[in-house]
């Protein structure tokens, strides 16, 4: 929180300082308490099981969700901490739904903390912490993999955090000068233009949606600026492997990658179909018009990026049902593995779908001539029934995941299309709306949206091992109570 304060007091914006000093306060206040209490705790690596990483990950975003949350709820611009954690979350998951008011007024200060918020979330709480405010983790490589990433760029742990945040930080540069150019091109002040393109770029990088104003991409008013954005939210839904290996002169491993391949399949597929499909609308005449208000947002849905290029309600007024249902299938599948893009991952598209092709040549085949299948990810692994179901397996939690959020709409009074668009959004991590997430939506919606962003950003696993060990623990405390109470 300190990079916000210095914001709030270079601006001269002194109720945000005080907010930021309230946060700082409260968050080493609990820092230090987590501290003493684990002050002295013993054990050795073998000591720490992937269910303790898994945990460890789900629960440090639930504590810094809500020490987090603490500028939000001071700012004004939240009238609940409910609004504040759902903001909090949104950002750290690169999701992007809003529900803070009046965002063409906010402090810059807390512009700075949102879009924070969202770049670090990119690249994982537990990457950060591993890249600069540890020596040595036990069971590291355990709590990164609980935080939805597996891929080992180096040797050693902290070496592989190290890496993505060098990849990220690069980018930052030479992404924000560009976009820092091109907004004073268009005609913004150098500063403010400095503060756009930083907060843009973050935001597109980490496939997070989130904007200062209320227009989002739309208040620029320039396809250039659109098609930076459009270029770096690509970049961003890559696997960090992929840039690894590029820098690295791999410069096949583009080509060769079955989560490219799939990227490309499916979001040209799309593209195509929601450009034919509205056409016969008549909505967008031209061809630059269907680039910037068809692809541009088809492209920031597949990349769960979330940036909108139309208003909201225009998606549930102009793109009809057809239009609506392939956006739903762009923000499910998402961007790559071990990027900072959500969804159920083109990686497991591929395989799934390679799957089906190895299940089909196998009936066709005689039994003799079997051979084993494999398919290429940084390198070429093989193609098991164990690969394959495990990726079904979470995209099938993806599909209950949305599904159920669709149906709390439908209760709610929402059409069933508008449910379904906005689900998706939330379970994909994604951010774009049609219209449902606003202050005044349900309770019952907001804890679920809530909880629907952090199950599908850390994909599952961690916050079932979580509830596993918050179960079991819950079991044991009963078993002594028991046994005392019977004693007794």
């Amino acid at each position: 929180m300190i990079i916000p304060l210095l914001t709030a007091i270079v601006y001269q914006e002194w109720n945000p300082a005080l907010d930021f000093l309230v946060g700082i306060s409260g968050s080493l206040i609990f820092g230090l308490t987590l501290m003493i209490f684990g002050h002295g705790v013993q054990g050795s690596k073998s000591d720490f099981h992937w269910k303790h990483g898994f945990a460890v990950a789900a629960l440090s975003w639930l504590f810094l969700t809500f020490l987090c949350a603490i500028p939000y709820r001071l700012s004004g611009h939240n009238p609940s901490w409910l609004n504040s954690v759902f903001d909090v979350m949104s950002g750290f998951t690169t999701t992007g739904l809003v529900l803070t008011q009046d965002l063409d007024h906010l402090s810059n200060a807390l512009n700075m903390w949102r879009h924070m918020l969202t770049f670090i979330g990119g690249q994982g709480m537990v990457v950060l912490a591993l890249t600069f405010l540890v020596k040595e983790a036990r069971g590291a490589y355990k709590m990164y993999v609980g935080e939805g990433k597996d891929i080992e760029l180096l040797p050693s742990m902290k070496g592989t955090a190290g890496q993505i945040w060098k990849i990220s930080l690069i980018y930052l540069v030479l992404g924000t000068a560009l976009l820092w150019v091109t907004g004073i091109a268009i005609g913004l002040r150098p500063d403010s233009a400095f503060l756009h393109a930083l907060y843009i770029f973050e935001s597109a990088w980490s496939t997070g949606g989130f904007a200062p104003n209320t227009q989002n991409i739309m208040y620029y008013h320039s396809v250039v600026y659109e098609t930076i954005t459009i270029l770096i939210f690509i970049l961003g839904s890559f696997n960090f492997g992929l840039h690894y290996a590029m820098w690295h002169k791999n410069r096949r491993e583009l080509i060769k990658n079955i989560e490219t391949r799939s990227f490309f399949i499916t979001s040209s597929l799309i593209s195509v179909l929601a450009v034919l499909g509205l056409s016969k609308l008549s909505v967008y005449p031209d061809a630059l018009s269907a680039f910037r208000r068809i692809v541009y947002n088809v492209l920031s849905a597949h990349t769960t990026t979330g940036f909108g290029s139309i208003y909201a309600r225009q998606f549930a007024r102009e793109w009809g049902d057809f239009g609506i249902f392939l956006m739903v299938i762009a923000m499910l599948i998402g961007g790559s593995a071990c990027s900072t893009a959500g969804g159920f991952k083109g990686l497991r598209v591929g395989i799934v779908f390679k799957g089906l092709l190895m299940d089909i040549k196998k009936l066709l085949s005689p039994e003799r001539n079997l051979r084993s299948y494999t398919y290429h990810h940084i390198k070429n692994q093989v193609l098991d029934d164990a690969v394959i179901k495990s990726s079904a397996l979470i995209i099938l939690c993806y599909v209950v995941l949305m599904t159920i959020g669709t149906l709390l709409g439908a209760y709610y009074g929402y059409p069933l299309s508008e449910s379904a668009f906005e689900s998706a959004s939330v379970a994909g991590n994604v951010g774009l709306s049609i219209g449902v997430t606003t202050p005044d939506m349900p309770t019952l919606m907001k804890i679920y949206y809530i909880f629907a962003m952090y199950l599908g950003r850390l994909e599952f696993l961690s916050v079932f091992s979580l509830l596993g060990s918050i179960g079991g623990g819950l079991r044991h405390l009963w078993k002594r109570t028991s046994k005392l109470s019977y004693s007794a």
